[in-house]
């Protein structure tokens, strides 16, 4: 059973606590990409957490969360020891998977620095599959997408990767 904390839902879920690790720098000065998904997954570990899908609801009812799709758009370099903030949106769900826009700022210069979308999906840990979440998870998802597609639908949403024919 999940513990009916409140968790604010106006606005995509945010964290602005991360810094940028000196081991997450590369030969080229700047983070490596490695450590943009790393970044990207803590954030989506807190995002569930807050949704109650947190370490102890997985072992009490045998479920996990296994990433099905991951994409990331690099757009801005980020530097060592730079504080990040990077926000989390809910865009669909259904009751085996969960549909995930993120954003991730430079916090201390505002700029857009990368973005990612992600799809999760709910697992039957016993089985090691896919699996409908149970009903609490799924009224507790439901709650938070009714609120955040009234929010902006990200640009990343959708995005295709591909190389643009150039005259």
């Amino acid at each position: 059973m999940i513990e009916n904390k409140a968790i604010d839902i106006s606005a995509p879920f945010k964290r602005s606590d991360y810094k940028i690790k000196p081991e997450w720098i590369d030969h080229n000065g700047h983070m490596n990409v490695t450590f943009y998904l790393e970044a990207f997954d803590h954030n989506i570990g807190d995002f569930f957490r807050s949704l109650g899908l947190t370490k102890e609801y997985r072992r009490k009812q045998s479920v996990a969360t296994y990433c099905g799709d991951f994409h990331i758009h690099y757009i801005r370099e980020l530097f060592e020891g730079t504080r990040i903030e990077i926000t989390c949106q809910l865009v669909d769900f259904d009751e085996k998977r969960i549909h995930l826009c993120q954003s991730m700022y430079n916090a201390e210069e505002g700029y857009l620095a990368a973005e990612s979308e992600v799809i999760y999906l709910h697992v039957d840990a016993l089985a090691r599959k896919v699996a409908p979440m149970k009903s609490d998870l799924f009224e507790r998802v439901k709650v938070v997408h009714e609120a955040h597609k009234q929010l902006e639908q990200p640009g990343q949403k959708g995005r295709i990767i591909s190389l643009e024919k150039r005259n």
